[in-house]
Formats: C-alpha cells, sequence, structure tokens
C-alpha cells in the first residue's frame, strides 16, 4: 500500500492557515459591506439591485440606429424623470442583428409596473425616445406585476435554504456532523463571495439579478460541495489507514494534495466553457455566467484550503492538537 507519509506536499494547507483566513477574509468582506451599504441605500431595502423579476416592472427595450454614449444616456434619464417616470433604470445592449453598413443598439429602459390603465406613460416613454434618437422602434415590453415579483424571490430564498438543509443531512448521515458543519460553513463562505461580488457591481456599475442569478447560485452550491465531499472522503478513508500512524494535520495535507490535481482539472475546464460563453455568448446571460464562472472559482478554493484549515482548526479544539488521530470514522 503507498504511504501517504512520503507522499510530496504541493501545498501545506494547515501550516499557513492563518494565510487561508486572511484571504478568505479579503475575498468576503468588502462583498458584506457593499451588501449593508446596498440594504441601507436601496429603496426595497435588499443587499442587492434586483431585477423586475423580484420586484415588479416593466422593461421596454427600444431600437435605435446610432452609437449611444454615456452623455445621451445622462440625458435620456433626465427627460424621463422630467416627465414623470420615477428612478428609470437604463441599459444599452448591443444589437445582434447589425447591418454590415448599418451600427445599431437597443436601449432597455426599466421602470415601475405599467399596466394597461397607464398607457399615457408608454406614450411619453416612445416621444422621449423619438425625440432623443430619432424614429427608435419598439422591439420588446414585458412586465411582472410587484405581487409575482415578491413571490419570487420569497420561493427563491426557500430553494436555498432547502439547498442548504439537504446537503447538511445528507452529510451529516455520510460522514460525521462536523463534516455536515464545515460543509455548509464553506457553501455560506462561497455564497456570500458571489451575493457581495453583484452587489459590488451593483453599486458600481449597477447590475441587477434575476432568477437566472438564482439559478446560478444553486448551481455553484452544488458543485463547491461536490468538490468538498471528494476532499472530506479522501480524509476519511486515510483516517483509517494511517490514523495510528500520522497526526491528523499530516492526513489534511496529504489528503488535499491527493485531491489538488483533481480539483483544479475540473474547474479549469468548466471556466474556459465559461469563458468563452461570457465572451461570445448572448448579452442576456452574461451575468448569469459571470456568476457561475465566480462561483466555480471561489468554490473550488473554499474546498482545497478552506474546508481543510476548518478540520484541522476542529480538530485542535476537540483533541488538543494530540498526535494522532481521536475522530470517529463511518465506514
Amino acid at each position: 500500500m503507498f504511504d501517504i507519509s512520503k507522499q510530496k506536499q504541493i501545498i501545506d494547507v494547515v501550516k499557513y492557515r492563518y494565510v487561508w483566513f486572511i484571504l478568505s477574509l479579503i475575498l468576503i468582506v468588502p462583498g458584506i459591506v457593499a451588501m449593508i451599504y446596498s440594504s441601507i441605500t436601496n429603496e426595497n431595502h435588499y443587499p442587492l439591485n434586483v431585477g423586475i423579476d423580484f420586484t415588479g416592472g416593466t422593461i421596454l427595450q427600444y431600437k435605435v440606429d446610432k452609437n449611444i454614449n454615456n452623455d445621451e444616456i445622462s440625458n435620456l434619464r433626465n427627460s424621463l424623470e422630467e416627465n414623470g417616470i420615477q428612478h428609470p433604470v437604463i441599459q444599452v445592449i448591443q444589437d445582434s442583428n447589425i447591418n454590415e453598413n448599418k451600427t445599431s443598439n437597443i436601449i432597455s429602459i426599466r421602470t415601475k409596473f405599467i399596466d394597461e390603465h397607464n398607457q399615457k406613460q408608454l406614450e411619453n416613454i416612445k416621444s422621449i425616445i423619438n425625440s432623443e434618437f430619432k424614429q427608435g422602434e419598439l422591439v420588446q415590453i414585458s412586465s411582472i406585476g410587484p405581487t409575482l415579483g415578491k413571490e419570487l424571490f420569497k420561493n427563491s430564498f426557500i430553494a436555498m435554504m432547502l439547498a442548504f438543509l439537504g446537503i447538511s443531512v445528507y452529510l451529516s448521515l455520510r460522514f460525521e456532523p462536523k463534516y455536515a458543519i464545515i460543509a455548509l460553513y464553506t457553501l455560506v463562505h462561497d455564497a456570500i463571495f458571489v451575493i457581495g461580488a453583484f452587489s459590488l457591481l451593483g453599486i458600481f456599475y449597477h447590475v441587477q439579478i434575476d432568477s437566472l442569478f438564482i439559478t446560478a447560485l444553486l448551481t455553484v452550491i452544488g458543485f463547491s460541495v461536490h468538490d468538498t465531499i471528494v476532499v472530506f472522503d479522501r480524509v476519511r478513508e486515510n483516517c483509517k489507514f494511517y490514523g495510528r500512524k500520522l497526526s491528523y494535520d499530516d492526513i489534511i495535507n496529504a489528503s488535499v494534495n491527493q485531491t489538488l490535481a483533481r480539483s483544479i482539472n475540473t474547474s479549469l475546464t468548466t471556466v474556459l466553457t465559461l469563458l468563452a460563453l461570457y465572451f461570445f455568448g448572448g448579452t442576456t446571460t452574461k451575468d448569469f455566467v459571470l456568476a457561475m464562472l465566480l462561483g466555480i472559482i471561489i468554490g473550488t478554493y473554499s474546498s482545497i484550503f478552506v474546508a481543510g484549515m476548518l478540520l484541522a482548526w476542529h480538530n485542535d479544539i476537540v483533541n488538543g492538537n494530540k498526535n494522532k488521530v481521536q475522530s470517529r470514522v463511518k465506514n
């Protein structure tokens, strides 16, 4: 049988545990601050800029045959507000069907919910677009009522909590409660990073989240816990065979290094695919792909460094950093 004590250690996870702890703080604290700031300053007190999927509202998209600069967007926003359109959110989307000799863009205007009794607002917006950009063509209009938006947000939150609960129960039964607690912490760590990153993007670049963001977040949670389980399973197997020969810290280091190449290779192939989608895919999926990218990267980091670091800390607290492994191992 191969002796893991003679295995070459690429990364000493346990020795530099405080480095990984500080790095994790650097990664998640700015996002937490941004979420607190957004919760205070946003009209609906959400920690993120949420789209009409969750708040309700109307999106109107107008096609214009010219390039649009920031000054023109600012003038359009002022004109809309002067005509009673409160807090319009304006984005410029490059038209995917561009003629070779014609420049074309789509102006997306998000407003509060406009129902059939407020057709005058639609006429006002159309007249403003025409006055600013000449013959703007309405290509799409979509609306979601406020009640439906709140219901979707509530259901999304419930879906995330059920995912966390299901993962915790499975790991408690499959491994030990301590593994479930540590895995849950790494999932929260990853989720906070992704949510915090989009909170920062919302503050500085007015990025909004929609139901696709929740889909990306749930996918990231599944991917992250998958990598973490691989590390835990390797730790458990090594404890069976080397628990009386090696210290728990040595077993953690060996286990992480045994799974390191697999974790990086799996994540790298996924990241390359997502990068291709981000740069060459459609505009409407860019935020979804970005959330996936951030989640895959932070999930790989946490499964390698955060999970191992926490296992070592737990053993120090429970067993006083004894030389041999004292934890119970399930078959």
